[in-house]
């Protein structure tokens, strides 16, 4: 408060540096907030997209799956599933984001076209299975996608939330303190001058006389 702030003419100059230094990184903050909140949208969107896409494709491998089920009867289809001839690989690095690093998933398995690599024989399953191993095989690196982006806009939310914090706390607290301190320390100064411009003034007058 301004009220404990030793009214010198030093404390005036440190409070003014300060202020200026503040009301800098008040408006880098406030920039990087900014740009950050317009990549959480950009990012909000391509997850809305592939979380839709996401959900139609698992329903429609779901369908397939149950329709094999029907067709060659859950314990045959368990046997046919039993030892996977295909693994699901990916790599894990990562990406800076307004000084946010974020997680990169990028898948490295096989692909829907490698039909070498099921793990049953073609002869004795339906074709409703080849069709649901396929099209999950099809969509994994988009799922790999969809988990980057939703791991990404949940880190950016939590950054901007710490940023906006701090922008507050600068805006409403720290830069009109500093303010308030600066027009106190100033106005103490202004009124010790006045008092001893008055001192001296007596003072020659008591000369005088």
């Amino acid at each position: 408060m301004a009220t404990t702030v030793n009214p010198t003419r030093m404390e005036l100059t440190r409070l003014k540096r300060r202020l200026a230094t503040a009301i800098r990184g008040h408006k880098l903050l406030k920039d990087k907030r900014d740009e950050m909140v317009r990549q959480f949208m950009l990012y909000i969107r391509r997850n809305h997209e592939l979380r839709i896409k996401m959900e139609k494709s698992l329903q429609n491998v779901s369908q397939h799956f149950v329709r094999a089920k029907a067709q060659m009867g859950s314990l045959y289809m368990s046997e046919a599933l039993m030892y996977p001839a295909r693994s699901a690989q990916f790599e894990v690095g990562q990406k800076n984001v307004m000084s946010v690093d974020v997680p990169t998933l990028t898948y490295t398995g096989s692909t829907a076209d490698d039909t070498t690599n099921v793990p049953y024989a073609f002869t004795f399953t339906s074709p409703e299975l080849d069709t649901a191993v396929m099209d999950l095989t099809t969509s994994l690196p988009e799922l790999l996608e969809l988990a980057e982006v939703e791991k990404t806009c949940n880190m950016l939310a939590d950054e901007i939330e710490k940023t906006r914090r701090r922008v507050n706390a600068l805006e409403y607290v720290m830069i009109p303190e500093m303010q308030e301190n600066i027009k106190y320390i100033t106005m103490k100064l202004a009124e010790n001058e006045r008092a001893s411009t008055v001192r001296l003034m007596k003072a020659k007058e008591m000369m005088n006389k």
